[in-house]
């Protein structure tokens, strides 16, 4: 079993004023840490220059961003480990915002929570990843994976220009662009790079809309906003829960886009994809990311998936469930060069702590 530790904040322009640590009950208090350096959350003022910026000539840059790029066309195999490591009680957070469907189709029910986080990298590059709405205390929280967060490579936090779009389709946003505020990763995975903590909470503005009779081809900075409200109001935020036995049913969702490392590409990236399956009886390992405590699940997504949710007890009538993981890895189980699984951090109650520390972090309106 790994040594854990405690949870920071990410560094950077959208850092916390006072740097936050957690026990594992879940409270949340002031500390000190000599890893990361406390700054201001953005202003409201630059985080409206930065929804301008995604919304500037018809949502130009969104549509040029490209899935977070990591080496897709080396895949490696999952190894089970061992028994998942609870660390404290079972427990969960209901979802809100449920969307009751009369409908009686026997296809699944994309959630509304789901969407992409865009961002800009140290180089400048646009990037994105897919992530999903959830349950908090001011219905401002969105989950994704840590590496859509902070860059390990790199050492540098990726929240330059980090919004969220839920229900992004082809540089359209139809609920809005929420800038985020304040991101939250855990301690051991913004230090010592451990994959087995490879998620992030992130709390963000309300969102934002270009308003009626705005010009969107207008030149970056004259657009004109008007607030969107809250995101959990627009598209309501899926529970979250820890500590549960393996071998559950999961619905999962993203936006893959990468090809095989084979070459074949059955995806476009453009709309929102899922699987459904049983997780592995045990918890699984890969060599490549020193990951030993994942949770896997068979699944073809490529690449671009990362950071979708991990949805326990999902009800596709209301489309809502409970989050019990994030998409962080690929693996071709078969080697025939074509992913046939994936993997997700073991949502335990050190995850709880770092989501009980961004949930209670308030946003408010850019207009």
């Amino acid at each position: 079993m790994k040594i854990k530790h405690t949870l920071a904040p990410v560094g950077g322009g959208l850092a916390a004023a006072a740097l936050l640590g957690a026990s594992l009950a879940g409270s949340a208090q002031a500390t000190a840490n000599p890893h990361w350096k406390s700054s201001e959350s953005v202003s409201a003022a630059n985080a409206k220059a930065i929804a301008q910026f995604w919304f500037d000539n018809n949502g130009a840059a969104l549509e040029a961003a490209t899935y977070v790029e990591e080496d897709t066309t080396k895949v490696d195999k999952l190894k089970s480990t061992g028994t998942a490591t609870a660390d404290t009680k079972a427990g969960s957070v209901a979802p809100t915002g449920t969307t009751t469907s009369t409908s009686k189709s026997k296809n699944v029910n994309l959630p509304k929570t789901i969407g992409k986080v865009f961002f800009v990298d140290q180089d400048g590059e646009k990037h994105w990843c897919s992530a999903s709405s959830i349950q908090g205390k001011y219905a401002n929280l969105v989950a994704t994976a840590g590496h859509c967060v902070y860059d390990t490579a790199n050492d540098e936090q990726l929240m330059d220009n980090w919004v969220f779009v839920p229900g992004y389709y082809q540089g359209k946003a139809p609920w809005g662009i929420y800038v985020g505020k304040q991101a939250f990763v855990h301690y051991d995975y913004s230090v010592y790079e451990d994959y087995d903590r490879d998620y992030a909470f992130v709390s963000v503005y309300n969102g934002v809309t270009i308003s009626k009779g705005t010009d969107s081809k207008r030149h970056h900075g004259s657009i004109e906003v008007e607030d969107a409200g809250r995101l959990g109001d627009n598209v309501g935020g899926q529970g979250i829960a820890w500590n549960q036995p393996l071998k559950k049913a999961h619905y999962v969702f993203g936006y893959p886009q990468a090809a095989h490392p084979d070459g074949n590409k059955p995806f476009t990236g453009v709309t929102p994809k899922w699987c459904y399956g049983t997780t592995t009886a045990k918890t699984v390992g890969s060599a490549a990311k020193k990951i030993e405590e994942h949770v896997g699940l068979k699944c073809s997504m490529t690449v671009g998936a990362d950071g979708g949710p991990w949805l326990l007890k999902y009800n596709s009538s209301k489309r809502v469930g409970y989050l019990n993981g994030v998409t962080s890895s690929f693996y071709d189980q078969d080697e025939n060069d074509r992913v046939d699984y994936i993997s997700s951090p073991y949502f335990d109650g050190e995850t709880y702590s770092v989501y009980t520390a961004a949930a209670a972090v308030w946003s408010g309106k850019l207009v």
